[in-house]
């Protein structure tokens, strides 16, 4: 017979138990690397690597924290390892490709159409693996456009990707298909997708993002704020459209109290990997420094290098403002 203190002390020992395998989960290098924890995400994964058997996850997992950080060759060093551990894991592939194309974006030409092969072979091979992956697909699609036909590229190749999408997601579809019409120089072809991509979308926030993207390219500041604003406002399956948003405001020097309320509003949902945290917090740093609060920068600034000690923007900023 269990009495009611043993009631008591069971109901403690199985709380106990839930909130310990909680606190293990978010103290996992995954859960680190998506909070912007850097640092400590590279400190525990490296520690992980050099005291066990190298695992595919874990060096996939470094991969993408030193992508974070730009450190190119070691991202690429760690990414080859996860696929070589695990072949058959198309995410690998996939981020493989996307570190051999940030290197051939920053390569010279030569070493860029040698970089531009090993995009399109990892990128292809991701597709390969699992089909149904819209976001390999969508690479692939802007590496064709991207790419001229030399190195693989080609738009019939990106049309070819974009039925492939409809079957999965008929919205994405015509993201593809308003690339294509940008880089024919055709931007009322583009627009008429951004909004075709936005009527299929049922509104999402990431359909509101890409048509202020387009605006933005098509230098239509005073339609790309409303734009933005419409984003904010609608379903949000990918938060770090806040950032892009807050960024794209940064970049035109519009509306930058918006552009704040866009940061604070993603910093305090809980950052995501895509918007590394210590990024998202320099940013609103230089938004706060832009409206005269140099102490309100400063503390974002410091925010941004307790995740990263070794950021040279933040700690350069500091330096201004702090002085």
């Amino acid at each position: 017979m269990i009495t009611r203190a043993s009631r008591f002390l069971l109901v403690f020992l199985l709380l106990f138990a839930s909130l310990t395998s909680t606190a293990s989960l978010a103290d996992s290098a995954q859960d680190k690397l998506a909070a912007g924890r850097i640092d400590e995400a590279i400190a525990e994964l490296n520690g992980r690597l050099s005291s066990a058997p190298a695992d595919a996850e874990s060096s996939n997992l470094l991969c993408r924290a030193y992508f974070a950080l730009e450190e190119w060759d070691r991202a690429e060093s760690s990414c080859r390892k996860a696929a070589s551990l695990d072949p058959g894991n198309s995410r690998f592939h996939l981020w493989l490709g996307r570190v051999y194309g940030e290197k051939a974006d920053r390569a010279n030409f030569l070493a860029a159409a040698s970089l531009a092969g090993k995009v399109r072979g990892e990128f292809e091979r991701a597709v390969q693996l699992n089909p149904k992956d819209v976001d390999a697909r969508l690479d692939l699609a802007e590496f064709y456009l991207a790419a001229p036909g030399i190195v693989g590229g080609g738009e019939q190749k990106a049309r070819d990707q974009a039925r492939s999408i409809a079957a999965v997601n008929p919205a994405r579809e015509h993201w593809v298909y308003a690339r294509i019409a940008e880089q024919k120089k055709d931007p009322a072809t583009a627009e008429r997708e951004y909004h075709q991509y936005i009527d299929l979308s049922n509104g999402e926030a990431e359909s509101w993002l890409n048509l202020a993207l387009f605006l933005r390219r098509q230098k239509r500041f005073d339609e790309m704020e409303p734009a933005i604003l419409r984003l904010s406002q609608a379903p949000m399956s990918k938060l770090d459209v806040l950032v892009e948003g807050a960024q794209m405001l940064y970049r035109a020097g519009r509306n930058y109290p918006f552009a704040t309320e866009l940061l604070r509003r993603y910093l305090a949902s809980g950052p995501v990997e895509a918007a590394p945290a210590f990024k998202a917090h320099y940013l609103l740093g230089m938004l706060l420094e832009k409206q005269g609060d140099k102490p309100g920068a400063a503390q974002q600034y410091r925010a941004s290098l307790a995740l990263v000690r070794n950021y040279g923007l933040a700690q350069q900023a500091l330096n201004r403002v702090a002085h």
